[in-house]
């Protein structure tokens, strides 16, 4: 097993919620043509730019404390969400992961989303269901679920084409324990004495478990479907009208 597989292998077990949105934004951008023209609204690093080389890819985000959120990509466009300064129908995509949660008025913003794509263009849209402040202080929602898309999305101008959980309560669940493994990591803290003793000794027997079985276990768990209504997120497709 080479280098590259060998990561992918171990990101898909246990760094699977980033993994599996890169493979999903990665399978969509395959089925557009090419010079298709679309924007990656809120782009951030630009992690997605290499999969849309045959497209005419633009990035927007809105620019603000680039100290704080991490360094940007190159940017065409910079502005609020809810204000691109862009004509309308500009683009035949739009891709928009990760975002909406920090955004102060995320129904506008799918509003002006519809404004500035053309009619049967695409939207690839992903949000979190929950997850950890993050990107503070903006960071204003979490929690959109399935019905959050099916009502707001077509208020806007779209027609859902699919919208697919990123995993289910098992793979969640595996996420979890590691970042329980790393909280209770007795090198993050300062304190001493038996507290200490007793935090690195449940830290050293939880170990394996919390940071290599359980979020293996969750992969095949995961696949029975038992339980998808925890998730960290999920994917969507959408078309304008």
């Amino acid at each position: 097993m080479n280098a590259n597989r060998s990561t992918s292998l171990y990101s898909s077990i246990y760094a699977y919620n980033g993994y599996k949105r890169y493979q999903w934004v990665a399978n969509q951008a395959r089925k557009l043509p090419e010079n298709t023209r679309i924007l990656d609204v809120g782009a951030g690093r630009g992690r997605y730019r290499e999969l849309f080389t045959h497209c005419a890819y633009r990035a927007h985000d809105f620019g603000q404390e680039p100290g704080t959120i991490g360094s940007y990509t190159q940017l065409d466009y910079e502005s609020d969400i809810i204000s691109i300064p862009v004509p309308d129908e500009s683009f035949d995509a739009i891709l928009c992961t990760e975002v909406l949660e920090h955004v102060p008025e995320p129904i506008k913003a799918v509003h002006e989303l519809a404004r500035i794509l053309r009619p049967n263009g695409t939207l690839l849209l992903s949000a979190p269901l929950g997850s950890f402040l993050h990107q503070e202080p903006y960071h204003f929602y979490g929690g959109y679920t399935p019905y959050w898309y099916e009502k707001f999305l077509p208020e806007a101008g779209f027609t859902i084409q699919s919208i697919d959980a990123n995993g289910g309560f098992f793979r969640l669940f595996g996420q979890e324990s590691m970042r329980f493994s790393a909280l209770i990591d007795p090198r993050r803290t300062s304190r001493s004495g038996l507290l200490w003793v007793g935090l690195t000794l449940l830290w050293i027997v939880t170990l394996p478990w919390m940071r290599v079985l359980l979020p293996l276990l969750g992969v095949f768990l995961d696949r029975l479907r038992l339980e998808h209504a925890a998730t960290a997120g999920y994917h969507v497709v959408a078309v304008k009208k």
